[in-house]
């Protein structure tokens, strides 16, 4: 090794060592006692949508498997997931909603009713970004139904904000406000029954 060779070297090794190093990530065992935490929470949120477009509403969480999406007028749309299912009522349509399994969709990860990310397979990315933790998480049994990317504050631990990946490939990102838990959340707010009377509508029209 020459001395140019050498000067550089000691170089390179002096600004390894003074570089701060990167602060871990929140642990996955941390993350799932903090959603089995709490069993009701609820946000305002803003939804970037595949297509670019911005939506707002509030976000109701009733775990086990429950979620209201509710949108700000006069978007009438709505996301209802109960009873293993998601309902998703589409303002331009007077027509009943479109269902399918809660099961085929990533965010089932975090409304089971015991959340437990370190399962075999289940997480795929979990790293510290700037002052976040980022963790992507899938249904080890069926990666082809998408994954969830969920991002975290620490100190305490709060989610602030999710990415859902669906098995076509599309993108919707979830922004939380400040994400209160314990909440009271009443039981009529995902019934898909009453919600079809609310809006006029009959079960199976």
């Amino acid at each position: 090794m020459n001395r140019r060779t050498l000067l550089a070297s000691l170089a390179l090794a002096g600004l390894a060592l003074a570089k701060p190093a990167l602060a871990a990530p929140i642990s996955l065992a941390e993350i799932s006692r903090y959603f089995n935490s709490f069993r009701t929470a609820q946000s305002d949120f803003t939804q970037v949508n595949p297509d670019g477009s911005i939506s707002t509403g509030r976000l109701m969480i009733h775990r086990p498997g429950r979620v209201r999406f509710e949108y700000d007028a006069p978007d009438r749309s709505l996301v209802l997931a109960s009873n293993g299912a998601v309902n998703i009522f589409d303002a331009r349509s007077n027509a009943g909603p479109s269902t399918y399994p809660l099961s085929r969709t990533p965010l089932n990860l975090i409304l089971d009713d015991t959340v437990n990310l370190e399962r075999d397979r289940m997480v795929v990315q979990h790293a510290e970004d700037g002052p976040t933790t980022v963790v992507v998480a899938q249904d080890p049994a069926h990666p082809e139904y998408g994954s969830i990317r969920l991002v975290f504050s620490a100190n305490p631990t709060e989610l602030r904000q999710w990415v859902i990946t669906d098995d076509t490939g599309r993108e919707t990102t979830v922004i939380l406000g400040t994400l209160r838990t314990g909440v009271s959340l009443g039981s009529l707010l995902f019934s898909l029954d009453a919600e079809l009377q609310r809006r006029g509508l009959t079960q199976g029209r």
